[in-house]
């Protein structure tokens, strides 16, 4: 087995792989894209997109991709399944369950396609959705990820996300959440790639060191975008490439906790500290934002939001490190960071009726007010 780079790395000991058969490789010159997912516990969920994802491996132009599954310590029995149902899948066993970004970074590991398409389980891909991404990441070199038109399952043709938004407080939404398929049908520069479906160039994903494992879960396509962004790369939406998704709004006893720790993660490993001290007005009012939702939607977790700060104290370490070593791949200046931000937050996401409709007309023309601002004085 090939080893991995820098950060990719983790012990032999707690993997196995089971690589894909000499008879099942294509007989294509290249192996364009290789495909990954992670799987949990995934059960019942996994096979129909397994299924959708091996009849879309051959391309028009002769190119092929491989499908590389993660299991992540399972215990439902789902990667027994995937082994015996699937053999032309190249299927890596965890012992431990490495989070949604080392899952992917040890996918990553075997790949040997020129670029790395990661995938949901619990989504259902369309012929020609990872073409598409792959073409366009080719027809642009300054485009470093590309991210499909992700639709609601059980509502296609509403939009899940067209690309991600990241607020100028690093908070991260939807893009065109609930709202028409045919709205987004145009390619576009989004602030950042949806985890749930989006490819990277292998070498530029090697060279960021992957996703941040440390996240665990929420928040890794953030980071990895916006690190791919400082360092002189767009994120753009391919609306060609479709893909529907199993998606709904959950609030798990974690979620707060992972949101509101991976977001003050993203923002000091990547902005310069005189742009962070010009930021703390609009962190001021993120946290009103954030405590108010916590308190009102998600009171049972509310703990979670205390446990982020002292996590971040107690990872400040590890954080410096992952500092020292994004702010090396550094070529534009946070300005260029600002401006792919908005000022600007959905908070129909979050909750429905008039206290939504309140919260955004209270804080939004601040949080806008504020961003012009930012983007006066950063000349950084």
């Amino acid at each position: 087995m090939r080893k991995g780079v820098g950060p990719l790395m983790i012990p032999d000991r707690e993997l196995r792989t089971r690589e894909r058969p000499a008879a099942a490789a294509s007989a294509t010159s290249r192996v364009c894209a290789s495909i990954i997912l992670v799987n949990f516990n995934g059960g019942a969920t996994i096979g129909p997109c397994l299924e959708s994802i091996e009849a879309t491996l051959e391309s028009e132009r002769g190119e092929a991709a491989e499908i590389i599954v993660v299991d992540n310590g399972s215990g439902d029995g789902s990667p027994e399944h995937i082994a015996a149902s699937y053999p032309a899948i190249t299927l890596v066993w965890s012992e431990r369950n490495l989070g949604f970004g080392g899952g992917n970074n040890l996918g990553a590991r075997v790949a040997t396609g020129e670029f790395l398409v990661f995938v949901n389980p619990d989504t259902i891909v369309t012929p020609g959705w990872w073409q598409a991404l792959v073409a366009a990441l080719e027809a642009d070199q300054s485009a470093g990820l590309a991210t499909s038109r992700i639709l609601l399952a059980d509502e296609p043709d509403r939009l899940n996300t067209a690309g991600n938004d990241i607020h100028l407080t690093g908070l991260t939404l939807c893009r065109g959440m609930g709202r028409r398929s045919a709205e987004f049908d145009q390619p576009a520069t989004v602030s950042a790639v949806s985890g749930a479906a989006f490819a990277v160039r292998r070498d530029l994903f090697q060279r960021l060191g992957g996703f941040d494992a440390a996240y665990f879960m929420y928040m890794e396509e953030t980071d990895l975008s916006w690190r791919a962004q400082l360092a002189g790369y767009r994120c753009v939406y391919e609306p060609r490439s479709v893909v529907y998704h199993h998606y709904r709004l959950r609030f798990g006893p974690h979620k707060t906790f992972y949101q509101e720790r991976n977001r003050y993660r993203l923002l000091l490993k990547t902005l310069k500290w005189p742009t962070l001290l010009l930021l703390l007005p609009a962190l001021v009012l993120a946290e009103i934002v954030t405590w108010g939702f916590v308190l009102i939607g998600d009171r049972a977790n509310w703990s979670g939001k205390l446990r982020a700060y002292g996590t971040l104290f107690a990872e400040w370490p590890d954080i410096r490190r992952q500092r020292r070593r994004t702010q090396r791949t550094r070529v534009v200046p946070d300005r260029r960071l600002l401006q792919v931000t908005n000022g600007r937050l959905d908070f129909s996401q979050t909750g429905d009726g008039r206290p939504a409709a309140l919260a955004g007309a209270i804080f939004n023309p601040l949080f806008a007010a504020w961003r012009r601002v930012m983007l006066r004085l950063v000349g950084w």
